[in-house]
């Protein structure tokens, strides 16, 4: 509590003194507004949003990115299996034949739809963070529209571990080529293209895509881990859960009381 302390008193003091020089509230100047554009346009990148989160203050998003991945290492110790538990065989659960049209009509579509969002993060809404967010959740109407053994048949964790990992390293590599080119690190040293082409904004869309695959595959993860102890994960037989019930066995449905 006392470096909690200390540090909100340096952070209080330094949004004290900058309140005082920030634009009137509804005057039509917008100095960081203006400069943000300007910066978007000079660097061909006709999404402005993806200019500021990849380019102007890519060092932001490369620490947003690097507490997902912690995040998601953390839940991989915390969730790992206990040695007083054990894996069971998920049971098959049925799911009505509406679902499962649905998720089979809307898994590919949404898989097309996230690539494209990652693809066209620096011309359009989106980028890498909504792309991975869209991604990942078009995998799991695989769990929704069938069961969890479907979602484990396309949901490959080794690789996606190795993935996710890689993801994470390859946006700190792009930053170092910056440094390579003679700039500054996470500097935007590529070609600039053709203004809104989807090779256009320089290191712009590769960040989109080595953000959109850490968040796809980290989400996957995560929730791999989380569905496992709802699913697969049981304690001995007789043995109560922390919550005085037995843990559920299987499927995505809640299951009746064995015991």
């Amino acid at each position: 509590m006392l470096l909690l302390g200390c540090a909100a008193a340096v952070i209080a003091g330094f949004f004290t003194a900058a309140c005082p020089r920030l634009p009137a509230f509804g005057t039509d100047h917008h100095p960081y507004g203006d400069r943000a554009v300007a910066a978007a346009l000079a660097h061909h990148t006709a999404n402005v949003v993806s200019s500021v989160n990849f380019d102007l203050r890519a060092l932001d998003t490369l620490g947003e990115e690097t507490i997902l991945f912690v995040t998601v290492l953390g839940s991989t110790l915390l969730l790992r299996l206990a040695r007083d538990e054990r894996k069971a065989p998920p049971r098959s659960e049925r799911a009505l034949p509406t679902t499962r049209l649905f998720g089979a009509v809307l898994l590919p579509v949404a898989l097309v739809v996230g690539v494209y969002v990652v693809a066209h993060g620096q011309l359009t809404p989106g980028g890498g963070f909504q792309g991975g967010v869209v991604l990942a959740t078009a995998l799991h109407l695989a769990y929704l529209a069938a069961d969890y053994r479907v979602l484990e048949r396309v949901r490959p964790l080794a690789a996606l571990d190795v993935t996710d990992a890689l993801a994470a390293v390859s946006f700190t590599a792009l930053g170092l080529a910056g440094l390579a080119a003679g700039g500054a690190f996470l500097e935007n040293v590529l070609p600039f293209g053709a203004f809104n082409q989807i090779t256009s904004g320089g290191l712009v869309p590769l960040f989109n895509v080595a953000v959109g695959v850490e968040v796809g595959s980290g989400l996957i993860v995560l929730l791999a881990h989380f569905l496992d102890q709802a699913v697969e994960i049981t304690e001995p037989d007789g043995h109560p859960s922390p919550e005085g019930r037995p843990r559920r066995r299987s499927g995505s449905a809640p299951q009746e009381d064995e015991n």
